[in-house]
């Protein structure tokens, strides 16, 4: 079992930034591709960024590809998502996943992914 803890989220105007984190709790990070989803009232859990185990491949929505970059510290157990340029279209719950599966298999499915932590709120002003 995997606990995954978001954290970082807030309340940012148009055009700022913000990063968001999330800790997991297992002594075999490194053995899970890592993801971020997002979520915004009224709609569909989405895609946001992917990245592999090592950290070597990443990938991104066109929505905020250029804007947002995930990173991951696998001696910390973290994954982590940069957000610059942000806009009011950007507001959602933030959620980070892990899988157990072949990052190059597929990655920006919810159904990827084994563990979900229990989200953090992304909200921008216009």
């Amino acid at each position: 079992q995997v606990q995954l803890v978001e954290s970082g989220g807030g309340l940012v105007q148009a055009g700022g930034s913000l990063r968001v984190s999330c800790a997991a709790s297992t002594r075999t990070f490194s053995t899970y591709f890592m993801g971020w989803f997002r979520q915004a009232p009224g709609k569909e859990r989405e895609f946001v960024a992917a990245i592999s185990r090592n950290g070597g491949s990443t990938d991104y929505a066109d929505s905020v590809q250029g804007r947002f970059t995930i990173s991951r510290d696998n001696a910390k157990n973290t994954v982590s998502l940069r957000m610059n340029s942000l806009k009011p279209d950007d507001t959602a719950v933030y959620y980070c996943a892990a899988g157990a599966g072949n990052f190059y298999s597929g990655h920006s499915t919810s159904r990827e992914y084994d563990y979900w932590g229990q989200g953090t709120q992304v909200t921008v002003s216009s």
